[in-house]
C-alpha cells in the first residue's frame, strides 16, 4: 500500500489549474516498459515511488521467490535494483518502499517468522545493506518517510504504533509509544515544517497525529484538528492515506458500514476537517485506496470497486477533483484495469508529467496517463513569462511583461521552499539538486508555473 515521504514524489502531480482537468480524460492509460505484468509471477503489497530523476521504483511481495523484490524502470525498461529477484530473508508481506534526495532506496518489511518485528534495507551505490531493525517487536502496518534533511523514519504498528528516527546507526523513538491507540493502515509524511504527520485507522476512526521531527521519546503526539477525520472501514483491504500540501493534510478513507463503504477525502484549514467535494462520491462500496495532491493542491484518488453485485467488480479507477464544478470526476475513463486488481498505488514523474500507478492483476502491472497538457502551464501566458537559465546551479532570471503580483517555489513534492524572490530574479542555491516549480500570480489574477531543474 501507499508509504509516504516528503521526497520520493509520490505525492506530487504537476498540473496548471484546478479547473482544467478534463483536458486529461482525452487521453489513455498506457502500460510503462511492458504490456504485461513487470513481476515473475503474482505479487500483492505493491509500493511505487519516482525520484528526482523521474526514475520509477517499485517494491512487491513476489510469489515467485517467495520474498520481496523492488525493480527500477530507468526511463526504458524494468530491472531489479541490485540485480536479482528477492532481496528478504523470506516472506514480506506488509512493507514499505521511499527514496531521499541524495539517490538512496529505502524498503522494510514485516520479518518473516522466526524473527519478528520490521527489517529496514538500504540501497546506496549498486548493493543493498541491512540497517539494524526499527523494532524487534511483531507487527505488520509500516510506513517510511524522509525529511528533506535526509531523516528517515520508521513507522510500525507494534505498541499501538511507534515512530523512530534513524540517527549515526541507531533508531531512536520519537514522541510516545501507542499514540494513536492503534496503526491499522499506518502511513506518514514528514512536511517542509518539520513536522511528522501520520494517518492510521483505530477503533473505527482515521486519525492524523503530528509531532516535530525533532521531538524525544518524552514528547508527545498531538491529534491534527482535536477530532478524528470520521468513521472509517478497517476490512477488505480499505485502506486510508495522507498527503500533504503547504504542510495541509489531506485524507482518504473509505467510510464506515452505516455511510456505505464509499470514498471520502478531507483536508485540514487549519481549525478543523473539512469534506472535500461530495461526502461518500464512488459510485458504491471500494477498497484499495491511496491519494496525491498536486503542488496546487488539486488531490487524486484510486480505489477498487469492491461490490459483487457490479459487472465490474474488482477494477480500479483515479478520481481528481475539479474545483469549479465542485465534482469528483473519473481521469482517463471509467477504469484502469482489465479486470479484478488489488494493491493499487499512485505516484507522479514531475520530470516527464506522467501520473503513474501501481497495482496487481496477476502480477505486479505499472500504467501512467500523459499530464502534459496540463504540466506545461503556460496557457493564457504562454509569451509573457519566461525563466532562465533553465536547468540552473541556483540564480534563475525572469523575463514577463506583466508585473508579478506574489510568487513561490515548491518542490516536486509540493513543499514550499524558502526562496529569494523578486521581479527578476529567483535565487533557489541553498536548494537541493531535483525538480521545483515556480508559480506567479500577476496583477490581472491569472497564474503560471514554470518547471526549474536545479543541478
Amino acid at each position: 500500500m501507499v508509504k509516504n515521504s516528503s521526497f520520493n514524489f509520490k505525492k506530487a502531480i504537476v498540473l496548471l489549474g484546478l479547473g482544467l482537468s478534463f483536458l486529461a480524460n482525452g487521453q489513455s492509460w498506457e502500460y510503462v516498459g511492458s504490456s504485461a505484468a513487470i513481476s515473475a509471477g503474482n505479487s500483492s503489497y505493491n509500493n511505487l515511488a519516482i525520484d528526482a530523476a523521474g526514475n520509477y521504483y517499485i517494491s512487491y511481495y513476489d510469489v515467485s521467490v517467495i520474498k520481496g523484490s523492488v525493480q527500477k524502470f530507468d526511463g526504458t525498461s524494468w530491472s531489479y535494483l541490485g540485480g536479482s529477484a528477492g532481496i528478504t530473508t523470506s516472506f514480506a508481506t506488509f512493507s514499505a518502499l521511499t527514496t531521499d534526495n541524495q539517490g538512496n532506496v529505502y524498503y522494510s518489511n514485516q520479518a518473516s517468522y522466526p524473527s519478528t518485528g520490521m527489517e529496514v534495507r538500504k540501497f546506496s551505490t549498486g548493493s543493498w545493506s541491512l540497517m539494524p531493525p526499527a523494532s524487534t517487536t511483531s507487527l505488520t502496518y509500516q510506513a517510511l518517510a524522509v525529511s528533506s534533511s535526509n531523516t528517515l523514519f520508521a513507522y510500525g504498528s507494534d505498541g499501538s504504533g511507534t515512530v523512530r528516527r534513524y540517527n549515526n546507526g541507531v533508531w531512536e523513538q520519537v514522541g510516545n509509544a501507542g499514540f494513536a491507540g492503534g496503526a491499522t493502515f499506518a502511513e506518514m509524511m514528514v512536511g517542509s515544517d518539520n513536522n511528522i504527520y501520520t494517518c492510521q485507522v483505530a477503533n473505527g476512526s482515521v486519525s492524523v497525529y503530528k509531532i516535530s521531527a525533532n521531538a524525544s521519546s518524552t514528547d508527545s503526539w498531538t491529534l491534527v484538528g482535536g477530532a478524528p477525520v470520521g468513521s472509517a472501514y478497517s476490512s477488505d483491504n480499505s485502506y486510508s492515506d495522507i498527503a500533504l500540501y503547504n504542510d495541509t493534510p489531506f485524507v482518504v478513507y473509505v467510510s464506515s458500514t452505516a455511510e456505505g463503504r464509499k470514498l471520502n477525502v478531507k483536508k485540514f484549514d487549519g481549525t478543523s476537517w473539512v469534506q472535500v467535494g461530495n461526502a461518500n462520491f464512488s459510485d458504491t462500496v471500494v477498497n484499495n485506496t491511496a491519494i496525491a495532491v498536486s503542488p496546487n493542491g488539486t488531490p487524486y484518488v484510486i480505489a477498487g470497486i469492491w461490490d459483487s453485485s457490479y459487472s465490474d467488480h474488482g477494477r480500479n479507477f483515479v478520481y481528481t477533483f475539479n474545483s469549479s464544478t465542485g465534482n469528483w470526476e473519473k481521469l482517463g475513463g471509467d477504469f484502469i484495469s482489465s479486470g479484478v486488481c488489488t494493491f493499487n498505488d499512485i505516484a507522479v514523474d514531475p520530470v516527464n508529467n506522467y501520473l503513474v500507478v501501481a497495482y496487481t492483476q496477476n502480477g505486479t502491472v505499472i500504467k501512467r496517463i500523459s499530464l502534459n497538457s496540463l504540466a506545461v502551464s503556460d496557457v493564457k501566458n504562454k509569451d509573457t513569462f519566461t525563466v532562465y537559465p533553465n536547468p540552473t546551479m541556483g540564480v534563475i532570471n525572469i523575463k514577463n511583461d506583466k508585473k508579478i503580483r506574489s510568487a513561490e517555489v515548491t518542490s516536486a513534492s509540493g513543499q514550499t521552499m524558502n526562496a529569494k524572490i523578486t521581479d527578476q530574479k529567483v535565487d533557489i542555491s541553498g536548494a537541493p539538486k531535483g525538480v521545483y516549480f515556480l508559480k506567479a500570480t500577476f496583477d490581472d489574477g491569472k497564474t503560471s508555473v514554470k518547471k526549474i531543474i536545479k543541478q
